[in-house]
C-alpha cells in the first residue's frame, strides 16, 4: 500500500502565526489568557491550550481584567477591538493578514459608496468579522439562490469572499452577479494557500483508492476539502485525529491520500500517516503456514474459481488456478459476443472468473467455461435491476417479429416495437448494433424470458425534464436546444424535454421568406426565453443575437456628411426609400432628388436603381438616415434637362439652384394652403 501525503496539508500562514503567538505570551507573562473564540477549529490545540491555561471566551463583555486577549486568525469587527480597549484589557492582534486586507477593502469601498457584497458562510465567524468592518450591512451570498434576495437598485456592488471559499463556488456565484447587476467589481480574496491546498487534495484524490482528510469538525477550509476529495474519491473520510480512522479492508486498497485542513497541526497528520503505516504493515505479516494452506487449490465439478490466462491460442485459452494440473476454457466458452476477436480482447496475465465443468477431461486437464460464469452473473444482475426497477444498458442484436432482441450482461432480452421509443418507428432496424437504456418489465429465468422497456424510462426522463423546466423557467434565460421542426411561421426547438417556438420574426433581422433560410431540422441551437404561459405549455423563444442586427454596428460605418451607393427600394409620394445595405434603409426626401421641382420621385428614379447620395443626418436609435442625392448628382427630369440645355444655346443664364429650391418650396407651400382653403370650403 502507497501512502501520498500532501505537501500543503496543514497549518497555513495565519494559522501558524496565530498559535505561535499564543505560545509567545505563554513563555513571557503570568497574566491571564483569553482568546475569543477557539483560536483555531481543532480540538486537540484548543484542549492542549486549555491545560495551558489559555481560556476561550466567546463574548468580549464576559472577560475579566486585567488579562491579555489574543483575536485569533479569523479576525473581529471594530466593536470588538472598543469592547476590549472599554475593559483595558491587553490586545494581541493574531488576525491573518490576508482577513486583515479584507477588513481594509471593504471599509475603504463601502466609504466610496460601494454596496458590499460577502460570499460565504454567513455564521462563520471570519464573515462576521468582515461584515462589521462594513457597518453590518454587507449581504451574505453562501449559494446562487441567495443573490434572489439582493435588490437591483441600481447600485455599484463590491464582491469579496471568505478566505477558505471554494474557488469553483467563487466563479459560479460571480457569473450570476453579473448576470444581475450592471456594475460589479469583484476583489479575489481567497487565501493563494487555500487554493493550493484546494488543488493539491483534488489531484491526490483522483489517483487513489481512499482519501483521509484530517482536520476539526468545525473546520470551515476542512469541510471544503472533504467535498472536493469525495468529488473524485468514493472512499473519501474526513477525521480528526488518527484515532477517527475508519476500519479499513488494507487488502483492497493500493494507495491512500492524505491531506489537512489549516488548522491541523504536523504532530496529528504524522500520527495519522504512522497509524496508516503500521496497519499496512500488520496486513502484510503473513505466516509461513497460512501461505503454505492458501497455495493448496482443491476442484469440484459445478465449482466458480478464480485463474490466471497464461495462454491461448484459436481454438483455447489456458488458465492457472494454482491446481496440479491447468485449466483449458475452449474458445466457444470463452465469450458469446459475435464481434469477439480473441487476439484482442484476451491478454496473457489477465485474472478469470471460471465455471469447472470437469475436474479431469480425460487427458488429465480441468475443462473449463467463462460463458457460463458470465451468464449466472448476468441472470443475477438482470434479477436485481428487475426487483429494483433500475435501467440497464443492453446492445440491439437482432430484429425479430414484433420488435427487437437486446444483450445485457449475457442475457438476451426482447423489446417490443411498441417499446423501443416513445415515438412510432417505422424500421426497427435502425437501432441495429446501438445501445439503449430499458427497464426490465417482466421475467421468468426458468423459461429465459425476459422484457424490457426503453419507452418506460424516455417517458420519465421526458417528463422529469418538463417538471424541472417549468419549475426553473424565466424571461431571458438561455437553452441550448434542437431544432425539431419547420413552419410557415417559425421553428419549434426542444430545449429539454420542452418544444418553444421562435416566430419567424425572431430568427433573422432580415427579412426572410421561410424559417428554412436559417434553420434546418436538428441545427443545434442557443436560444433564450422571450415569454412563456405555464398554463398552456407555450414558450416563445428568441434566436437573432443584437451583433447580427445590422443597424449594431451602423453607427460605426455611417457618419453624417459621407457619400454612400445606395440602391431604390421603394418609392413613395414624398421621396424614395434607398437601402444602404441589407437590413439598413434610409429615405431621400422629394426636395433633396432634384434640383428642380418634381412631381413624384418616380419621374427620375426607378426600383433597384443604384445612385450615389450623401448622409444629412442620422439618428440610429430611431433607426433613420436622411440623404440627399441632389448634392451628390441631382437627377433632373428629362422636361428639365432640355429647358436648361435650350437657354444655354440662347445665351439666357440659368437660375442658381438655392434659388430655384426657394420658389419651389414657396410654391408648394402656396398650393399646400390652397388645398386647405378649398378642402376647407
Amino acid at each position: 500500500m502507497e501512502i501520498i501525503a500532501a505537501k500543503t496539508a496543514g497549518f497555513c500562514f495565519g494559522v501558524s502565526k496565530a498559535v505561535n503567538t499564543i505560545f509567545d505570551i505563554l513563555g513571557n507573562t503570568n497574566d491571564r489568557i483569553y482568546t475569543l473564540g477557539p483560536i483555531i477549529h481543532n480540538e486537540d490545540v484548543v484542549e492542549d491550550l486549555k491545560k495551558k491555561g489559555v481560556k476561550v471566551i466567546d463574548d468580549a463583555e464576559r472577560l475579566e481584567g486585567p488579562g491579555n486577549v489574543v483575536i485569533r486568525a479569523h479576525g473581529v469587527a471594530p466593536d470588538v477591538y472598543d469592547k476590549l480597549n472599554q475593559k483595558k484589557m491587553k490586545i494581541t492582534d493574531a488576525t491573518c493578514p490576508y482577513v486583515k486586507k479584507i477588513h481594509h477593502l471593504v471599509a475603504e469601498k463601502q466609504k466610496q459608496g460601494w454596496d458590499i457584497i460577502i460570499v460565504g458562510d454567513r455564521e462563520h465567524p471570519e464573515v462576521k468579522g468582515i461584515n462589521g468592518w462594513c457597518g453590518n450591512v454587507a449581504y451574505i451570498v453562501d449559494k446562487v439562490e441567495d443573490i434572489d434576495a439582493i435588490p437591483d437598485n441600481g447600485r455599484d456592488f463590491c464582491v469579496v469572499s471568505q478566505t477558505t471559499l471554494n474557488r469553483e463556488k467563487w466563479e459560479t456565484i460571480n457569473e450570476f452577479l453579473c448576470k444581475k447587476f450592471k456594475n460589479v467589481i469583484k476583489f479575489d480574496t481567497i487565501c493563494n494557500a487555500t487554493s493550493t491546498r484546494q488543488k493539491e487534495a483534488e489531484e491526490i484524490a483522483k489517483t487513489v483508492d481512499l482519501m483521509l482528510v484530517i482536520g476539526g469538525n468545525k473546520s470551515s477550509n476542512t469541510q471544503k476539502l472533504y467535498e472536493i476529495c469525495k468529488k473524485h474519491c468514493e472512499r473519501t473520510y474526513k477525521i480528526e485525529n488518527a484515532s477517527g480512522i475508519p476500519p479499513l479492508e488494507i487488502k483492497k486498497i493500493k494507495k491512500i491520500g492524505v491531506t489537512a485542513g489549516a488548522s491541523t497541526p504536523d504532530w496529528i497528520i504524522k500520527e495519522v500517516i504512522e497509524k496508516m503505516e503500521e496497519l499496512n504493515k500488520q496486513e502484510n505479516e503473513m505466516s509461513f503456514r497460512e501461505a503454505y494452506e492458501s497455495s493448496l487449490v482443491t476442484l469440484q465439478t459445478g465449482e466458480i474459481v478464480k485463474g490466471k490466462i497464461i495462454g491461448f491460442n484459436n481454438a483455447e485459452v489456458y488458465v492457472d488456478m494454482g491446481y496440479k494440473s491447468d485449466g483449458i476454457i475452449p474458445m466457444d466458452q470463452f465469450s458469446d459476443d459475435p464481434n469477439f476477436k480473441p487476439e484482442e480482447s484476451i491478454k496473457i496475465g489477465d485474472e478469470v472468473e471460471v465455471f469447472v465443468v470437469r475436474v479431469n477431461d480425460g487427458d488429465g486437464n480441468v475443462l473449463l467455461s467463462k460463458k457460463k460464469v458470465d451468464a449466472m452473473k448476468g441472470w443475477d444482475k438482470i434479477e436485481e435491476a428487475y426487483e429494483k426497477k433500475l435501467p440497464i444498458k443492453a446492445v440491439v442484436t437482432d430484429v425479430v417479429n414484433g420488435g427487437v432482441m437486446a444483450k445485457s450482461e449475457s442475457v438476451r432480452i426482447f423489446v417490443p416495437a411498441s417499446q423501443i421509443s416513445d415515438r412510432y418507428v417505422k424500421d426497427l432496424s435502425e437501432f441495429l448494433k446501438q445501445t439503449v437504456n430499458v427497464r426490465i418489465v417482466e421475467l421468468n429465468r426458468q423459461k429465459k424470458r425476459v422484457v424490457g422497456s426503453q419507452r418506460q424510462l424516455l417517458e420519465e426522463e421526458k417528463a422529469r425534464l418538463e417538471k424541472e423546466f417549468w419549475e426553473n423557467i424565466e424571461v431571458g434565460k438561455k437553452y441550448s436546444g434542437v431544432v425539431k421542426s419547420l413552419t410557415d411561421f417559425g421553428a419549434f426547438v426542444d430545449i429539454g424535454g420542452v418544444d418553444g417556438l421562435i416566430h419567424i420574426s425572431e430568427l433573422s433581422w432580415l427579412k426572410i421568406k421561410h424559417p428554412s433560410e436559417v434553420l434546418k431540422v436538428g441545427d443545434k441551437v442557443e436560444v433564450n426565453v422571450l415569454e412563456f404561459d405555464r398554463e398552456k405549455k407555450k414558450v416563445s423563444l428568441g434566436y437573432k443575437k443584437m451583433e447580427d442586427n445590422p443597424w449594431y454596428h451602423a453607427e460605426q460605418k455611417y457618419k453624417v456628411g459621407d457619400i454612400v451607393k445606395v440602391k431604390v427600394v421603394r418609392l413613395v409620394p414624398f421621396g424614395a426609400f434607398v437601402e444602404l445595405e441589407e437590413g439598413i434603409d434610409g429615405l431621400v426626401h422629394i426636395s433633396q432628388i432634384s434640383n428642380v421641382r418634381i412631381g413624384k420621385p418616380g419621374d427620375v428614379l426607378e426600383i433597384g436603381q443604384v445612385v450615389e447620395a450623401k448622409i444629412l443626418e442620422a439618428n440610429f436609435e430611431t433607426k433613420k438616415i436622411g440623404l440627399s442625392i441632389k448634392e451628390v448628382m441631382p437627377i433632373d427630369p428629362p422636361s428639365a434637362q432640355k429647358k436648361n440645355s435650350q437657354t444655354q444655346e440662347q445665351g439666357g443664364e440659368e437660375l442658381p439652384s438655392e434659388h430655384k429650391e426657394d420658389i419651389d418650396v414657396k410654391i408648394g407651400d402656396l398650393l399646400g394652403d390652397l388645398k386647405v382653403e378649398k378642402t376647407e370650403d
